[in-house]
């Protein structure tokens, strides 16, 4: 697991530490993206990394299996104890938001946030990714950030967590 160390440094699990099979292709990004897009997974709350990893292994699965994507659909996915797994990653286009992939980053938390919010670790984590995507200029400064609903006949990320998602615009 990769710990900046520090305050405002995100833990990071990289594709190889969660055992992600490798993309079937990866397109990049063409510079700084400037839209963040938060979808939930709908799935159950993950509290501890073993949990975390089953449902991400599981959620590859589904995409690449089932969905026919090159890959898990997102950039990074967050776990319920605020730990930010690596899904796509930075610089790759994902498969997300139909429409919105080649320009934004795809961020899913993961379980159901319809009735229920995001803890603060996972909201102060995605704070931390951002504010590393912008640093290590992926993610252009003046990004936005919106729920899938935006772009897409859908609830996700739920009400709750999109209600949250006002404290992760831009400092």
């Amino acid at each position: 697991m990769e710990d900046a160390g520090g305050d405002g440094e995100v833990t990071l699990v990289s594709r190889a530490q969660w055992g992600a099979r490798d993309p079937q292709t990866r397109e990049s990004v063409k510079g700084p993206v400037s839209k963040v897009i938060v979808h939930h997974t709908a799935l159950s709350r993950c509290e501890t990394p073993q949990a975390s990893v089953a449902q991400l292994r599981s959620i590859q699965r589904v995409h690449m299996e089932e969905r026919r994507f090159h890959d898990v659909a997102y950039n990074f996915l967050v776990g319920g104890d605020g730990v930010v797994y690596e899904g796509r990653g930075w610089g790759a286009v994902g498969a997300h938001t139909m429409g919105h992939n080649v320009d934004s980053v795809g961020i899913a938390v993961m379980g159901n946030f319809k009735n229920e919010s995001a803890s603060p670790d996972v909201i102060s984590s995605i704070r931390q990714l951002l504010r590393s995507g912008v640093a290590l200029e992926h993610l252009h400064p003046n990004y936005t950030v919106s729920g899938h609903r935006d772009f897409a006949m859908t609830e996700c990320p739920g009400k709750a967590l999109y209600c949250q998602l006002k404290g992760l615009q831009p400092d």
